[in-house]
């Protein structure tokens, strides 16, 4: 498959240079996308001993579990993937520099 980005319309021939630098990229990405998914199977972890704590009635434990829903940390942990998608991908565009036609 050598050189089959020349038969993507809009695409141009990269040199080695950029090939690298874009899989270094790339590979920052899959880094980050699995810290980020560490983190998303920390906070259900949280949520849920939270969640069984407060079942008990413990008033500390109720205030806990209302603090850490309203901190949303599973939606900011969402987003945050969003956004480091959309980070590699203006990262890799800026490598590729594309043409619009």
């Amino acid at each position: 498959m050598e050189n089959q980005h020349r038969k993507i319309s809009g695409y141009r021939e990269l040199s080695q240079e950029e090939v690298d630098l874009m899989n270094r990229i790339k590979a920052k990405g899959t880094e980050l996308l699995q810290l980020q998914a560490e983190l998303a199977n920390h906070l259900l972890d949280q949520r849920q001993k939270k969640a069984i704590a407060s079942e008990n009635g413990q008033q500390a434990a109720v205030h806990e579990f209302v603090r850490f829903s309203r901190a949303e940390p599973e939606r900011w942990a969402a987003i945050g993937k969003t956004d480091i998608q959309t980070g590699i991908m203006a990262l890799v565009r800026a490598v590729a520099q594309p043409s619009e036609a």
